[in-house]
């Protein structure tokens, strides 16, 4: 395995050339940099707190077994399973906290997997195995999650990606995302949902529709494009393409602050607390597996 030293770490490399990523699996399998034709992709910040990677603003965190925010009778981090136990359950799940094995290393692509272990069984109590997979091709890279179970009850999911992507907060006004077919959805102070309102198609990034936002898709036509000026040239595209076949349930938009340099378009799986609403609540049956693929293109 090749790697390269970044902030005092050591990050496996995969990619030729110009066009690379790093990856941290000890730290949660976080992709740190997404290198396109020489263009950083991501935002990841100068001075990250390797100590803390979970709560680093940047690269792009893997979310699992559950996304967002937990909620039982209005407590956050709990959620109640089928045998009526309430259980903790970190925002945005435990993977992000945990170290991943690397597998399957070629000069174009890798797999990290997060198997189940004493340090999940108390919070999730599922015989699992959840990996991702990184391809670098020509026009970009491939993301594909995967969900095993290797129990004998059914497993409850609902996975996703957290892509931090490069954007300074100056351009954000001339920004725009084109979306799909969506209604708008965001969680509430106890967990449960606002109701459902019509999406646009457009938005300018410093639109505040988009702050802390579940777009659930309407449509089997999934794509969607952030578009950013540049000084220099056309504008950058970067176009996220969620296959069809696999369990998308929404984009979530989202970004820190005015001055923050960064903008994040999220493919879920599930909503937030979906454990108790059941929208966006996947249920893998004893010895099956499922994926989520996410194609992102870069112009």
């Amino acid at each position: 395995m090749n790697t390269e030293r970044f902030q005092g770490q050591d990050l496996l490399r995969v990619g030729k050339g110009d066009s690379f990523l790093l990856l941290a699996p000890e730290h949660g399998g976080r992709l740190v940099r997404w290198v396109h034709r020489g263009e950083d992709i991501l935002y990841w910040p100068d001075d990250a707190d390797w100590t803390r990677v979970a709560k680093v603003r940047g690269g792009n965190p893997l979310l699992f077994p559950f996304i967002g925010r937990h909620f039982v009778d209005g407590e956050a981090g709990k959620w109640r399973d089928a045998q009526d136990v309430v259980r903790d359950m970190p925002q945005h799940g435990f993977a992000r906290d945990l170290p991943f094995a690397t597998k399957a290393v070629t000069d174009d692509a890798v797999t990290l997997v997060l198997t189940a272990s004493a340090a999940t069984q108390e919070s999730y109590p599922f015989a699992f195995t959840f990996d991702v997979t990184y391809r670098l091709d020509d026009s970009g890279m491939e993301a594909v999650l995967r969900v095993t179970n290797h129990g004998d009850t059914p497993l409850p999911w609902y996975a996703g990606h957290h892509f931090y992507f490069r954007l300074p907060h100056t351009i954000r006004s001339t920004s725009r995302l084109d979306l799909p077919a969506a209604l708008r959805v965001r969680q509430t102070a106890d967990g449960a949902l606002t109701p459902p309102e019509p999406g646009q198609t457009r938005y300018a990034l410093d639109d505040a529709r988009l702050q802390d936002t579940f777009h659930v898709l309407q449509t089997r036509d999934n794509d969607s494009t952030l578009v950013m000026p540049r000084t220099d040239g056309p504008p950058r595209t970067i176009r996220l393409s969620l296959a069809a076949a696999s369990p998308w349930h929404a984009i979530t938009t989202w970004t820190e602050g005015a001055a923050s340099d960064f903008y994040c378009v999220e493919p879920w799986t599930g909503l937030p607390n979906a454990i108790g609403h059941g929208q966006g609540l996947h249920w893998l049956r004893p010895g099956d597996a499922v994926e989520a693929r996410c194609a992102l293109a870069v112009e």
